[in-house]
């Protein structure tokens, strides 16, 4: 009956399908995370120019039209307030009348020579005079509060184009990460490059694993951020990003997957996180780049294929094979069992050589004479003969 069973029993192709994991990070750097219930908005006034720079770019552009237009409107209004309380406007034609502002006859020439004043253009055709004090007091106001407008605007609109976040799209990471053998050990990997000629000054690299896990004292911990080594301790974190590099995680005893078999690995639920940061060569400025790696892709018994080659003169990366793979012969075990295996194997290696020469030894001794027999049984227990003196006696 249990023979039935195994031979209805559905094969890998014919289980359902585990539900997909929801990324924490995507494939593209951009982090699945939305604040939400947030009451103190206002913390976001505090930092305004931060707020500015974060917002998309229709919603930027249509603050940098609005600070500007708001700005030659609200000064115009002034202007033809100032116009209107002197009665300037009421003596347009009087050529012995000493307006504020010359040929000011209306609103729309008021707004227009709130533009001039602001932005400095100055036709000639609309001036203050001497005689209008408020009108004095009112362009040092605005020429002070233009130049702030304007360097806060053209301040918040060059961030935003320098932002090294564009930069971080011509850095890559494999589609994939694998799971092989290297040096005899197991070794959780991944391939980082730069498509651009320009380097990244002081590269480096980190690796989280992100995983739930529960205390022993019951209390859950949802999306638990694991430190994986790739190099901190040796240096080897710090890139020197020219060509494509395979980095490397070793599986050892301080590792999260230490105890976890290919059986293990692909019944687990975790989540990658890989993140590569340094300095953008032409500007200085620090780029972040992120990706990372669902259980479904994890390849155990894998190895990237190379795309380095010599050419005349130069090296070639090949990036049309950069996330290509190939099967290596790979233990399913942990790295724990394979480490027993081979501590097990030193082990019988160390005690077999001294038996082998006890073997010899002993071969050696039975073809000698038999008065020899007895002194070479003697050596062999460790015995030596006694003294000549002792003897006699």
């Amino acid at each position: 009956m249990a023979q039935e069973n195994a031979a209805f029993s559905p094969g890998p192709e014919e289980q359902p399908r585990r539900r997909g994991r929801q990324r924490y990070v995507e494939k593209d750097g951009r982090c699945n995370v939305q604040q939400g219930n947030v009451r103190e908005t206002y913390r976001y006034l505090t930092d305004l120019f931060t707020t500015l720079v974060d917002l998309q770019w229709r919603l930027s552009l249509l603050f940098f039209v609005l600070a500007y237009a708001l700005t030659w409107l609200f000064f115009g209004a002034i202007w033809w307030l100032i116009a209107y309380g002197r009665g300037d406007l009421e003596h347009l034609e009087d050529t012995a009348w000493t307006p504020c502002v010359n040929n000011l006859n209306g609103f729309v020439a008021a707004f227009l020579f709130s533009i001039e004043t602001e932005t400095t253009i100055g036709y000639g055709h609309r001036v203050i005079t001497d005689q209008c004090p408020e009108g004095i007091v009112l362009l040092l106001l605005q020429a002070i509060l233009g130049s702030m407008v304007n360097a806060f605007m053209v301040g918040c609109m060059f961030v935003k184009i320098s932002q090294p976040n564009k930069r971080a799209a011509t850095l890559v990471f494999s589609s994939h990460a694998v799971v092989s053998l290297r040096d005899g050990r197991l070794c959780l990997m991944f391939r980082v490059g730069d498509l651009r000629s320009s380097h990244i000054v002081e590269a480096s690299i980190r690796a989280k694993l992100i995983r739930s896990r529960q205390t022993l004292e019951g209390e859950f911990i949802p999306l638990h951020q694991t430190d994986l080594s790739v190099g901190f301790d040796t240096g080897d974190d710090r890139l020197f990003l020219v060509s494509p590099l395979v980095i490397s995680h070793e599986i050892d005893a301080a590792s999260p997957f230490w105890e976890a078999s290919r059986r293990a690995l692909e019944r687990d639920d975790f989540e990658i996180v890989v993140i590569l940061e340094g300095m953008v060569e032409a500007t200085g400025m620090t780029c972040q780049a992120r990706s990372s790696y669902l259980v479904d892709e994890v390849l155990w018994g894998h190895r990237f294929t190379s795309v380095l080659t010599l050419e005349d003169g130069f090296y070639e990366v090949d990036y049309a094979s950069f996330h290509q793979t190939f099967e290596v012969p790979t233990p399913s075990c942990s790295a724990r069992e394979l480490a027993e295996a081979a501590a097990r194997l030193d082990a019988h290696l160390y005690w077999s050589i001294p038996s082998r020469l006890d073997e010899k030894v002993e071969e050696e001794g039975l073809g000698e004479g038999a008065g020899e027999e007895a002194g070479a049984d003697k050596e062999q227990n460790g015995c030596l003969p006694p003294p000549e003196s002792e003897s006699k006696v």
